[in-house]
């Protein structure tokens, strides 16, 4: 009897508004970050911490309507700030791992007012069914945030780190 395991990379390429630095301010500031990451509106936040700096930490945990605890565990590695975020993330599911993933932001200036954005997720799952979940969830965050963007002009959000 093997281990099931799927290993995966994803990489999802987003044009997003505003300048790198704006673009930084959605994934540096906790309350802009939590404009557009905040994926489940019917599930109840138990825990919300975040500490943007190297070493530093995020972590989410939700009650389901069902429920079941979720949790979001996550580590900052590198930030190159208005440049690039380096995190290892890990997700459960009524304490039972459903991932462990490392994950590369990158941003840079694509023109007057625009940016790329390229995110790259390795990451391991114990079944295939909830990589391709994450795969596209990810795809619909990063359409919340290109909305958030859109809605708060760069004067409006607060300095970027």
């Amino acid at each position: 009897m093997g281990v099931n395991v799927d290993h995966r990379t994803f990489v999802i390429v987003r044009e997003l508004p505003g300048s790198p630095a704006h673009a930084f301010r959605f994934w540096s500031d906790h309350q802009l970050k939590r404009r557009w990451n905040a994926c489940h509106p019917d599930w109840e936040v138990i825990e919300d911490s975040f500490d943007f700096r190297v070493d530093g930490g995020e972590r989410m945990v939700w009650r389901m309507p069902d429920g079941t605890e979720q949790a979001m565990l996550a580590h900052f590695l590198e930030i190159a700030p208005r440049q690039r975020i380096v995190y290892a993330y890990a997700m459960r599911s009524g304490g039972e791992s459903i991932s462990s993933s490392l994950v590369t932001v990158e941003l840079a200036g694509s023109g007057p007012g625009s940016t790329t954005m390229t995110f790259t997720e390795q990451a391991v799952f114990g079944n295939a069914r909830d990589g391709d979940i994450r795969e596209s969830g990810t795809g619909l965050g990063f359409d919340r945030l290109r909305e958030a963007m859109s809605a708060l002009s760069p004067s409006d959000a607060p300095p970027a780190p």
